[in-house]
Parts: C-alpha cells; sequence; structure tokens
C-alpha cells in the first residue's frame, strides 16, 4: 500500500478532529481542502463565507488565486461523498456520553431558505423563505436536530426542490414536498434507532394531518404547534377554537387561576420563568382522547402572540385511559412544555450553524457542491461540541505568592504602605 503523504496540519484539536475522517478522503488534496475549510468557517470574519472569505483573498480578484482554486475544487470537484462524511460526523458525536442521543431529549422538525438567484442553481425557485418571511428566490432546506437540556446539533438535511424543476411539475411522481421530506428525515432516525422523547415542529407541520399520520405510523410521539386561528367543527353556542377554550378557562389572576395551571420553564444559563398552561377538553382534544391540546401562554388574560403556544400532542395524560392503550409514556403538562421548549434550540442553531459559520455562504451550482457546504458546516459546529467536550473542567490552580513581612506588618519588596491594604 502506498503510503500517504503529510498533510499541513490545523491548529490545535482541530487537527485531531479532522484525523478521524481523513479515512474517507483519498487524495491528498481532499485531506488538506477539509482541513482548510474547517478552519475558515471556524474563524471570525467581517463579511459573509464565500469561497474567497474562507481562503482570506480578496472578494473578486482573489477568486483566481490558488487558494481559493483549491477550496472551489475541493467543494464542486473532488470526489468524496458528504453522505459518508455525514455518518462519521453522527458517529463522533453519538460514541460521546456529552453528545449522545437522550431518551428524554427531541427531535426537532424545521426548514430555513437563503436567497439565491440563477437559473441554474440547484434547488432554487421563487418560492415562501419563511426565517425571512416573504417570497422570494432562494433554496430551502428542511433539516432535523436533535436536542436536550445539556447540547444540540443537526442531525440531516435535505434541500427542497420546486415543481418547475421537473418535468410533470406538481403532478410530476418525483416531486417531494417540505412535509415528506420532514416524514422521511423522522423516519431515518427512527430507522437508525436514534432515541428521542418526541419530534418537534412548528405550525407549518402541525396544522397537516398527513404529516401527523405519517408520525402515527412510525409509533413515534409528537408536539406539534397549531396556529392561533386553529379550529373544528362545532354545535353553535359551543367552543369551535384553541382560543375560544382559553378565554373560558375562567382566569381571574394568579390568585384566581381557573383551569389554568403554573407551569416553570427552567434554562440553561440557571434562571426560570412563570408561564401559564390549560389543557383543553373541547372538540376532537382531551385527556381521554387520542389527542390532547394545551394553550400555554406567559398572560392568560392577553394571551400575547410572541410568548403563546397553541399545541397539541399524542402523549398520554397521566391517570386518563389511554395509559395502557398507548404505546408512549404518560407527559404531564410541565412535560409538554418542557419538550416543546427545546424547540426553541433551532432557533439558536440558526444563530451559529446558519449565521456564523455561513450556511447560506456557499456560491456553487450543482446539488453535490451545495450539499457538501451543508455537510463541512455541520462538521465545523459538532467540532465545536468534540472540543468542548475534551476542554479542561478547571482552571490550574496557581498559589498566589506570599511576600516576606517586617515587624510592622508591611510585605517586604512591596508598595508603600499608607494606612490602607487596597
Amino acid at each position: 500500500m502506498t503510503r500517504r503523504l503529510p498533510v499541513p496540519p490545523s491548529t490545535g484539536p482541530l487537527e485531531e478532529y479532522a484525523l478521524r475522517f481523513d479515512g474517507l478522503l483519498r487524495a491528498r488534496s481532499q485531506r488538506d481542502g477539509f482541513r482548510r475549510y474547517l478552519e475558515g468557517l471556524l474563524l471570525p470574519a467581517e463579511r459573509n463565507k464565500t469561497i474567497t472569505a474562507l481562503a482570506n483573498t480578496e472578494p473578486v480578484s482573489g477568486a483566481q488565486r490558488k487558494e481559493a482554486q483549491s477550496l472551489q475544487w475541493f467543494l464542486s470537484e473532488s470526489g468524496w461523498d458528504p453522505r459518508e462524511v455525514n455518518e462519521r460526523r453522527l458517529e463522533l458525536l453519538f460514541g460521546d456520553p456529552r453528545t449522545a442521543p437522550r431518551e428524554d431529549g427531541v427531535l426537532v422538525v424545521d426548514e430555513h431558505g437563503d436567497r439565491k438567484w440563477g437559473k441554474h442553481t440547484a434547488h432554487v425557485g421563487r418560492q415562501w423563505l419563511a426565517n425571512i418571511g416573504k417570497t422570494d428566490s432562494g433554496v430551502v432546506s428542511v433539516s432535523s436536530l436533535l436536542a436536550d437540556e445539556e447540547a444540540y446539533y443537526p442531525l440531516e438535511v435535505e434541500p427542497y426542490t420546486p415543481a418547475h424543476h421537473f418535468g410533470g411539475g406538481k403532478s410530476d411522481p418525483a416531486l417531494r414536498t417540505k412535509l415528506k421530506i420532514a416524514g422521511e428525515l423522522v423516519e431515518q432516525a427512527v430507522g437508525r434507532g436514534i432515541a428521542f422523547r418526541a419530534v418537534v415542529a412548528d405550525s407549518f407541520y402541525g396544522e397537516d394531518r398527513g404529516f401527523k399520520r405519517s408520525l402515527g405510523e412510525l409509533g413515534v410521539a409528537y408536539v406539534l404547534s397549531l396556529k392561533k386561528s386553529h379550529s373544528w367543527w362545532h354545535a353553535p353556542g359551543t367552543i369551535g377554537a384553541l382560543w375560544e377554550a382559553a378565554l373560558a378557562a375562567g382566569w381571574e389572576g394568579a390568585e384566581d387561576p381557573g383551569r389554568w395551571t403554573k407551569a416553570v420553564r427552567r434554562f440553561r444559563d440557571g434562571h426560570s420563568e412563570g408561564w401559564w398552561a390549560l389543557e383543553v377538553e373541547a372538540g376532537p382534544y382531551g385527556t381521554e382522547r387520542a389527542k390532547r391540546a394545551l394553550v400555554v401562554t406567559t398572560d392568560p388574560a392577553t394571551l400575547p402572540d410572541l410568548t403563546t403556544w397553541y399545541l397539541t400532542t399524542n402523549l398520554p395524560a397521566p391517570g386518563s385511559g389511554r395509559d395502557d392503550e398507548s404505546a408512549h409514556a404518560p407527559a404531564s403538562v410541565a412535560e409538554v412544555v418542557r419538550l416543546y421548549g427545546l424547540r426553541m434550540w433551532v432557533e439558536q442553531g440558526y444563530k451559529q450553524v446558519k449565521h456564523v459559520l455561513g450556511w447560506s455562504g456557499y456560491q456553487v451550482r450543482s446539488d453535490v457542491a451545495i450539499r457538501r457546504h451543508w455537510q463541512l458546516v455541520c462538521c465545523a459546529f459538532s467540532f465545536c461540541w468534540w472540543a468542548y467536550g475534551r476542554s479542561p473542567t478547571e482552571e490550574p490552580h496557581e498559589p498566589e505568592a506570599v511576600l516576606p513581612t517586617d515587624a510592622a506588618g508591611r510585605e517586604k519588596g512591596g508598595p508603600p504602605y499608607h494606612g490602607r491594604r487596597p
């Protein structure tokens, strides 16, 4: 076997992390590109992390320099498989007790849109970009993320391809909707045997009956958000919407909350917040039914939009008649609130994975190059957890130097004593 030629090493723990991927990168240029790309993603930059920024060259003229050209080739033309890299990344995370999946964690499903243009760019199209809040030309990705109170990181990511990329349009059998992609990501996680308590997602997924049905067929528990306007068929004079159930719960204040119960949310930084939760008993929802609905808010009197959740779950209520029928362990109101609260880690992930580490900074057109860039960003993010788990837990204690003193108690060799010790 031919001896592998060495590459310029990365600094510190990044080199130790990169060595674990060398077996998947056959060529010396691939191993070198992997290190240089991760270095560029992890280093702070004052501009978007395009190829020239990662190579630390000028934005336009620097694109022809060999540093930028080698990274461009590594992303677009080399032969490494992004799926194999993702598998190795997850193996490292799953093998570490600090980041291994936990049974009380959640699998968060979400989507993200990036503004992109060009008729020849894969997956690009004029479509709804949820994180921007408008319809524009861009690329949308659907991702799954594992989260608990100790760690969170991306699991899988798949691009959504708009209908105009297919010959048959919306009726083309190869077209996959965002909801179908999300269901497939959950199925992949279940197939890998990854432990989690429930699938958590926003109202785009919670309002879709087909998505909830697919989770039920997989035997997966869920805690999904619903729209404020979510309603059901009802007889005149009865409750027909979640907000109506909240208004009818008899809230008179914290001293007389009616059917509202206190729900304390505890955060990773140590602080806690007092929220209020209502178990809805109306329409198709109830503790004795297959689906439960909850309204969770900071203020039951006004139900502020930014701090009010409308949730549905298939987790049975403790002490209900569904305990023996359901395959899932019962979940109290506090447990349901905790599980959906973990969804906020996907928003934190956007700040780090998709803003700081340059998720949308790619300037490539092909499908495989886009997927490679995304996997390298995920590797950069996962490296931070990997290195954090190996960092010293305590600073080494250095004893303070003790200077000799004279008969008056003044330190010899120290500053003059003026009657007040600093």
